[in-house]
């Protein structure tokens, strides 16, 4: 069957004696699916000083907002830990 080159939406490169894992793919599905693709990306996930408020603008649903909270969730826990606060403090609300 040969090598893998993606697994369970990880995509997986060989360099040298070095493999690289990357689920670039997976977060443009994600960013894509629930219309968050144009928007900028920042250096820093979460500012930690920072207090959540109630959402005065448009809202989503209670169903979406878990969706999105359990996608970030399967991201976080394999290959972004640098945004593990921000999903933290934003599960507390679904």
């Amino acid at each position: 069957m040969g090598e893998a080159s993606v697994i369970l939406g990880v995509k997986i490169t060989r360099k040298g004696d070095s493999i690289l894992l990357s689920q670039e793919k997976y977060t443009e599905k994600l960013l894509k699916k629930f219309d968050y693709y144009d928007f900028n990306s920042v250096s820093t996930p979460y500012d930690a000083n920072s207090k959540l408020k109630k959402n005065k603008g448009e809202s989503i649903s209670q169903t979406q907002y878990a969706q999105i909270i359990e996608s970030l969730l399967c991201l976080m826990s394999f290959s972004r830990p640098d945004i593990a606060y921000a999903v933290g403090r934003l599960s507390r609300y679904t």
